[in-house]
């Protein structure tokens, strides 16, 4: 079934049931056709071919600003920029980009951030006098408010962290300009994030950018004498380097998401998840997990050192967002590596800095779908979290119960083909049920996701009848989803509202694969979380 709009969109039904154009922001999108069913064709993409002769013989690249940097790079309307999260909420080089290119007079530019924070929220301006023209990645707090509202001219579009490197690999997204916030740099490109005074871990969420983008800019605040070593980033992908005073303040990289819970309840949820870990049988010498930076997710990380050291199990490997507890297991002799897409603390960032079993990964060798295999599929066990999970297991990371767009999806989507599949969350939040019938946004199938943790009880996915097997005879509380579900609207009064939301698309999300799984819906303003 297929319906078309005034405007000449089409949207189609697609296999998770939902209802999803087949153009966005003016080019053909394939709907979600189930996992592992979009087979990828043809090459990956390529930047064009560059000569040593337009560069300088003494690799010396360095320019006096950010606008001298775009000029060479060839600043023009409609160009695709893209930005790196590392310093998180701390970045002070994506928002100085976006305004320098405003000064340059640049209109309607498409900015591809890996992630946003409070701290990009002047952007909303950049919007409103046209300089950018849409956002193609998380979009959170006010970003998520504008486009959930329908402000912004273009539809958003949310990519799991190896979603995003899918789709700059496959041409999907054709970067013009990336531009890298380097701790360390050298003047001919090459750059590194594990040293310098704004020091923020690994730079793997920029090396897709500095692959394929046709222009690269790096700016550092630490320009140190060739050669920089090590280096993340190759100065053979490089056409400008720009010093500035501060690329950001990596005391910010830490935020409200990565603070280990104090509740009672979410360190209860996190307990239960420990012996979940142990009581299945996944906890064993040799056994590999990944918890994510959430407060439930680093309790749990405390829980399972304690059984691990009373048990004598030592993990092969730990899967990062590396923090303080994943350096302690390090330190401890409880795992041999610690494999670091993104750090979250400075405990992180000193550690993959110093200890060469610390290593820093990045989205391809971890998430990307479209490769030769990877990382996530070979983690034993992942524990997240979720704004809403259904009776049918599918869960959703991006809206809230309102249809407000307020999350990214990071690296969860393909998280989701670990060994086991663990959602951490409490049974509802501000006495809005957590477990509904169906989720108002869906970011991942139900098919994927293995166990849902609450304080509540736990609820295993009859698809995993031999986790079901594995638990006969522990005590932990294992309950269908449906009764913990029916026990937390009797307590808070009943089952959540349905968001009455717009026909209008402002946003979709992408699956790993490239194809779109959902649809993200008007706001209307009058809404209470306006």
């Amino acid at each position: 079934m297929s319906t078309i709009r005034d405007d000449g969109v089409e949207f189609v039904v697609n296999a998770a049931g939902r209802r999803v154009p087949t153009l966005v922001n003016g080019a053909p999108a394939r709907p979600f056709t189930g996992i592992g069913q979009a087979a990828p064709e043809g090459t990956k993409h390529g930047p064009p071919i560059r000569s040593a002769a337009d560069y300088p013989d003494d690799g010396d690249k360095r320019v006096p600003d950010l606008k001298t940097a775009l000029g060479r790079c060839g600043l023009r309307d409609g160009m695709t920029i893209s930005t790196h999260h590392h310093l998180r909420n701390g970045d002070r080089v994506a928002l100085a980009v976006l305004q320098a290119a405003a000064e340059l007079g640049a209109r309607d530019l498409m900015w591809l951030p890996s992630a946003s924070f409070p701290c990009h929220e002047p952007v909303v301006d950049l919007m409103e006098q046209g300089v950018v023209h849409h956002i193609e990645g998380s979009m959170n707090g006010p970003l998520g408010a504008y486009c959930s509202h329908g402000h912004m001219r273009g539809l958003g579009v949310l990519r799991s962290h190896g979603g995003r490197w899918q789709a700059i690999q496959d041409g999907e997204v054709h970067i013009d300009i990336a531009v890298i916030a380097a701790p360390t740099a050298d003047p001919f490109g090459n750059a590194d994030g594990s040293h310098g005074p704004s020091a923020c871990g690994s730079l793997g969420f920029a090396l897709a950018d500095s692959m394929y983008a046709d222009h690269v800019i790096v700016v550092t605040d630490n320009l140190v004498a060739f050669p920089c070593i090590p280096w993340q980033i190759q100065g053979n992908h490089v056409d400008c380097v720009v010093e500035v005073d501060s690329i950001g303040d990596p005391k910010k990289i830490v935020s409200g998401t990565t603070v280990l819970t104090r509740s009672p309840d979410r360190l209860l949820i996190a307990e239960y998840v420990a012996r979940f870990v142990r009581d299945a049988g996944i906890m064993k010498d040799g056994f590999s997990f990944q918890a994510g930076a959430g407060g439930i997710a680093l309790a749990f990380v405390g829980y399972i050192r304690q059984m691990m050291i009373d048990a004598g199990v030592k993990a092969r490997f730990v899967r990062g967002g590396s923090s303080s507890y994943l350096v302690d297991l390090l330190n401890e002799g409880l795992t041999d590596y610690i494999l670091d897409g993104q750090t979250f603390d400075l405990a992180g960032v000193q550690s993959i800095g110093e200890d060469p079993r610390h290593v820093a990964t990045s989205p391809f060798t971890s998430y990307n779908y479209h490769g030769k295999g990877n990382f996530a599929s070979m983690v034993d066990a992942v524990v997240l979290g979720a704004t809403e999970v259904d009776v049918e297991f599918n869960a959703n990371v991006v809206t809230h119960s309102d249809g407000m767009l307020l999350h990214g999806i990071g690296g969860w989507q393909n998280c989701l083909f670990s060994g086991c599949t663990i959602l951490a969350l409490p049974s509802f939040r501000d006495r809005i049920p957590v477990i509904v019938d169906e989720v108002t946004t869906l970011t991942g199938p139900g098919e994927l996701v293995d166990v849902v943790v609450t304080e509540r009880g736990i609820a295993v996915n009859p698809r995993r009848q031999d986790l079901l097997a594995a638990l006969e005879g522990s005590d932990l509380p294992i309950r269908p989803i449906e009764e913990i579900k029916t026990e937390v609207e009797r307590l808070v009064g009943g089952a959540p509202t349905r968001p009455s939301l717009g026909d209008e698309a402002v946003a979709v999300i992408k699956w790993v694969d490239g194809t779109v799984i959902d649809t993200v819906w008007r706001v209307p303003e009058t809404s209470e979380s306006a």
